[in-house]
């Protein structure tokens, strides 16, 4: 008895345990599962992804043309000195000299070096940074939609592919059922004949028929290969078991069609033509403000040292080039006008307020496509899904049909040109079911790339 009830326990705790394995399993077995494999792994994603980190880092050095600019030089050069007096800071490129020869002796070349720091900070430009951060802004915002209509087209190749290889498993399946309905006439018919009760010429028919089953069978089952590898392509596995959404794939579970969807305004592909056009408006308003004027600080400080002495000895010797040392600062403000750019980017501003206008007309040509394209949808999965019922319906008439035909012909009352008929349109209803089946979950996907959501398709397929 003790033994019974530890048998039981440990029964029931197995249940237990393997219950959830069993249940995740089934809840895996759905083209949602599939979708975030393919999110995780595909290489698409990850190249929109750096398109994003790239945006935002082009928004994050345009912000930073806000900071002062600090340069710095350092040189040593040897040549001759002439020049007029002074102390200057020159670029980096340019190269310093002395000063005047007056009164100087010695050398006609000497060393010098020279070292200079400047900053130099735009302290007013009229709002021409403020609106090239604003146009970064949008660029990073167009890039993030592009990535969400990216990822909203792959959602609809994933299905597609699926339905695809769905579509093709289901054709294999049933040339695989008509090539046993046929092997089964020709057993019959083949022992009919042996026995002399009908003419050897319909042992050949049968056969002939089944040979011809059999290529068919051939070639779906290599189109059904073919389709999962165009899935595998996605998905990044060489195991998927669609088990379970093969049988959904004939017998759909029902859904609301008397719902009508809407358009909605965030679609991703609406979304990234709105942000698009607001970089073009963001741009051409920088490039008019470029044309205004820019207030700047500047300050800097010059080390300087040169081989001519206090008393004017002028050395040649290169060692003497860091001797008789100098220092000076300067700060300022100053305005920098480009007026001849006045008119240059006016016009290039025009030209992308006109990029701006062409792509919000863009975005209502859009909208108005895909408003219709939703409702001719709706209109056509609903009398699809009415087909798919009569088609499911006709399969099993004619399956009950075959079955008592084949018990006649099994009796003799009917000929085997009958019974071929008879199967053939069996075989017609069953592709037709197939067919109906595969255009009701395409018009599915594309509706739910239309409404930019896949969550009935991912947990029902």
């Amino acid at each position: 008895m003790i033994k019974h009830i530890r048998t039981t326990a440990v029964w029931w705790l197995s249940i237990v345990a393997v219950f959830p394995l069993y249940a995740q399993q089934q809840q895996e077995n759905t083209l949602g599962s599939l979708w975030s494999k393919v999110e995780e792994n595909y290489v698409g994603i990850g190249a929109k992804t750096a398109s994003v980190d790239a945006a935002k880092l082009h928004e994050r050095a345009v912000k930073s043309n806000m900071l002062p600019q600090v340069k710095a030089q350092a040189q040593n050069t040897y040549g001759t000195y002439e020049g007029s007096a002074g102390a200057f800071f020159p670029q980096a490129g340019f190269f310093n000299v002395s000063g005047s020869t007056a009164g100087l002796g010695g050398s006609s070349t000497t060393a010098n070096t020279f070292g200079s720091a400047l900053v130099e900070w735009e302290l007013f430009s009229f709002g021409k940074q403020q609106k090239q951060n604003e146009a970064a802004r949008a660029l990073y915002n167009k890039s993030v939609s592009d990535k969400d209509a990216y990822l909203l087209n792959l959602k609809k190749l994933l299905s597609e592919r699926y339905i695809i290889l769905l579509y093709n498993d289901a054709k294999l399946d049933w040339t695989e059922k008509n090539a046993e309905r046929l092997n089964d006439i020709r057993k019959i018919t083949s022992g009919l004949s042996a026995s002399g009760l009908r003419p050897a010429a319909d042992s050949l028919l049968a056969s002939s028929s089944y040979v011809q089953a059999m290529g068919e069978y051939d070639k779906w089952s290599g189109l059904k290969n073919a389709s999962l590898i165009k899935l595998l392509e996605l998905y990044g596995d060489g195991a998927i078991d669609y088990t379970t959404s093969a049988g959904r794939f004939g017998n759909p579970s029902s859904m609301d069609l008397d719902s009508e969807s809407i358009l909605s305004p965030s679609h991703p592909i609406l979304n990234a033509l709105d942000e698009q056009s607001d970089y073009y408006m963001r741009s051409g308003q920088a490039q008019k403000r470029a044309s205004l004027p820019s207030i700047d600080i500047l300050g800097g400080y010059a080390h300087r040292g040169t081989g001519i002495g206090p008393k004017g000895t002028v050395s040649g010797a290169w060692k003497d080039g860091f001797s008789n040392t100098t220092n000076n600062f300067l700060a300022g403000i100053g305005i920098t006008w480009n007026i001849t750019s006045l008119h240059t980017n006016r016009l290039k501003g025009e030209q992308l307020f006109k990029e701006a206008e062409s792509t919000k007309l863009l975005h209502s040509q859009y909208e108005q496509a895909m408003q219709a394209d939703l409702s001719a949808s709706q209109t056509k999965i609903l009398q699809q899904y009415e087909q798919l019922q009569k088609t499911k319906l006709a399969v099993q008439q004619s399956q009950d049909a075959y079955n008592m035909y084949l018990a006649r012909y099994k009796s003799g009352l009917i000929t085997l040109s009958e019974l071929l008929q008879i199967r053939i349109l069996l075989e017609q209803a069953e592709n037709a079911h197939i067919e109906a089946s595969r255009d009701y979950w395409l018009l599915l996907a594309y509706e739910a790339e239309l409404t930019a959501d896949f969550d009935f398709l991912f947990n029902n397929l």
